[in-house]
């Protein structure tokens, strides 16, 4: 497709991510990677940071950063785990697991709205593409790899 590159660019302007924030809950400012954080630690039981950081394919340096932001904001809890002191394990505080819901219930709506002017064949047609590209991009050597140049 010679306007691969183009239609991509369009998609990820419409979803915000290339916001300095993507959402404001509360008073509080969340960029698209603290709101990742949040989702993936909201979807799983005490994850260790290694963990998270791998799954959002992100240096630890930088993720240690992030979830000190976080933890700051008093969003993320971040436990040094019993059985072996050297790693930490994230969960959500009460008003992170307030903003992580209101965060999904938010994106849930507009994508509803979007998904309105679809037919479910086109939504499912879509759905099953993009989980087609995303296997597809998981098994490419240069996945999550910085661009260099």
């Amino acid at each position: 497709m010679d306007n691969a590159r183009e239609i991509f660019q369009i998609m990820t302007r419409r979803l915000g991510l290339l916001n300095k924030n993507c959402c404001t809950v509360g008073g509080c400012d969340l960029s698209p990677q603290q709101s990742h954080i949040l989702y993936e630690v909201d979807r799983r039981h005490n994850p260790s940071m290694q963990q998270i950081a791998e799954t959002l394919g992100t240096d630890v340096t930088t993720f240690s950063r992030q979830v000190q932001t976080l933890v700051k904001m008093n969003l993320v809890q971040k436990t040094p785990d019993p059985s072996d002191r050297r790693v930490y394990t994230l969960s959500l505080t009460a008003p992170g697991k307030m903003v992580a819901t209101t965060i999904d219930t938010q994106m849930n709506e507009y994508l509803d709205e979007v998904f309105s002017y679809m037919s479910e064949f086109e939504q499912e047609t879509l759905l099953r593409s993009v989980q087609l590209f995303n296997e597809a991009m998981g098994k490419s050597s240069k996945c999550c790899a910085p661009v260099t140049g």
